[in-house]
């Protein structure tokens, strides 16, 4: 899928706010506030329940990376989430 699709399509989501469980949310991470080397993707299937963490690493900007942007679309459509949250901006490693 190309990445700007992907993008739009995540965004789009996002925008609609808190449907219900299951929900979904991305944050992104590096080094400095300019480049994501990291996302970090959180399943939560129902209220109380453990989230589920798994994060992809990559050597450029994660955001514009167009395999990563699109395994993010496919989490979203194979755990059939409700809700998609995404963390604004980049969160700094620490």
């Amino acid at each position: 899928m190309n990445v700007d699709k992907a993008k739009k399509r995540i965004e789009k989501l996002a925008k609609r706010g808190f449907k219900g469980y299951p929900v979904v949310s991305f944050e992104y991470f590096g080094a400095t506030a300019d480049i994501a080397t990291e996302v970090v993707v959180t399943f939560t299937s129902e209220e109380g329940a453990a989230p589920q963490a798994q994060k992809f690493a990559s050597k450029t900007d994660a955001r514009e990376d167009e395999t990563i942007q699109s395994v993010l679309v496919k989490t979203i459509e194979r755990t059939d989430a409700s809700t998609v949250a995404v963390v604004e901006g980049v969160s700094l490693i620490k």
